[in-house]
């Protein structure tokens, strides 16, 4: 087995295959073309994210600039001749397990595009075995998909890039710009991977203590011994070694979680809470969060996508944040007054009647076409 921390630069293998087309509507669309505004294709009306568009290099620059100025910064680094971009130093796991047989020795590998950092190969293998398989993010299957398509849409680039918006005015630029520093500074985290009472500073520092060598000096010479194992208490009220703790319940389902079993901590949250690894989810969509990426808000766990809609408005049409008042609002849903339009015919639809069902703006007329289809 062997573990490779990628830093950036290398291609993986999660494109859309040739000839498959949309995801969403599966195949109907042969290939992506640009609304100028809207976040998505003109000739089906699926997302981006169904299209598969990203790159790795894209995804890991997305995420580098995400946690550049914040606590998070040492999981970036700085890009060669990028002109001070930083990129995401994301984790890949390769396993390869030796195939017995008659014949000469082959080998199954399995690269995982993501892992936790910073585990044992053990730990980090073992964690991934509490994440359904179907999520598990396996290059080429539908896991791996699924964690690009969770990335498009939890921590989509125009809610941490005022220039990737459209048409901005300065005033808009300058309050998204304080915005996207504020959350960086309070609410942005990065879950932890540790056994049950391993995970944080006090309790790393101890478990060092406990096994370092004390020395006594008999006759003129230094006699090495252990350190007596002193029953200890970590800050957090828990003991400092996890076999002296009976019971730990994840904070999602409320289950109990084995010593021996993998659990996420949030520094932000602190380390008296925990999370089972496929419970570690986003309050309002149940989405596991990618990478481990939360916003701790009124002390839930939300991710990027939700908790920016918790601070500000999101156009119904562009999908982008709205920092100005010149807004309308129906049926809990806000627009640019200038994206208040129908989806089909693009009619400005202020003052106008409108129909809204399921998200979907429409004047009379084309919903009148779209029921007779």
């Amino acid at each position: 087995m062997s573990m490779d921390i990628n830093t950036g630069m290398q291609k993986m293998s999660i494109a859309p295959q040739p000839g498959k087309g949309c995801l969403g509507c599966r195949g109907t669309c042969k290939g992506f073309e640009p609304h100028p505004w809207r976040k998505i294709c003109k000739l089906c009306k699926c997302s981006q994210g169904d299209h598969s568009l990203c790159s790795d290099t894209e995804d890991d620059r997305k995420i580098g600039r995400l946690l550049t100025d914040s606590k998070y910064s040492n999981l970036t680094a700085r890009l060669k001749g990028g002109d001070g971009v930083r990129i995401y130093k994301r984790n890949r796991m390769i396993i390869t397990n030796p195939i017995v047989t008659r014949k000469d020795p082959t080998f199954d590998t399995v690269t995982y595009e993501w892992a936790p950092p910073g585990l044992t190969q053990k730990l980090a293998i073992h964690y991934m075995e509490f994440i359904p398989k179907e999520i598990q993010p396996i290059s080429g299957t539908e896991g791996a998909y699924n964690r690009r398509r969770q990335l498009m849409r939890q921590l989509p680039i125009y809610d941490q890039d005022p220039f990737q918006c459209h048409a901005l005015s300065e005033t808009e630029v300058k309050q998204m710009e304080e915005f996207i520093r504020k959350y960086k500074s309070d609410v942005l985290g990065v879950g932890e991977v540790a056994l049950p009472g391993q995970a944080g500073p006090a309790a790393k520092e101890e478990a060092k203590q406990q096994h370092k060598p004390t020395g006594s000096l008999t006759n003129g010479k230094t006699t090495v011994k252990d350190k007596p194992q002193e029953a200890s208490a970590a800050p957090n009220g828990m003991p400092a070694d996890p076999h002296q703790q009976e019971d730990y319940h994840c904070e999602h389902c409320k289950q109990a979680v084995g010593i021996d079993a993998p659990a996420v901590y949030g520094e932000r949250i602190g380390y008296d809470r925990l999370w089972h690894p496929a419970c570690f989810v986003c309050s309002r969509c149940q989405e596991p969060l990618v990478d481990l990426i939360y916003f701790w808000k009124n002390d839930s766990l939300l991710c990027g996508r939700h908790y920016c809609e918790s601070e500000r408005p999101r156009c119904a049409a562009c999908d982008e944040l709205i920092f100005s008042e010149d807004l309308m609002q129906s049926d809990g849903l806000s627009w640019h007054k200038k994206h208040f339009c129908c989806l089909e015919c693009e009619q400005p639809l202020a003052g106008k009647s409108y129909v809204l069902e399921q998200d979907k703006l429409l004047c009379a007329s084309c919903n009148k076409t779209t029921k007779n289809m």
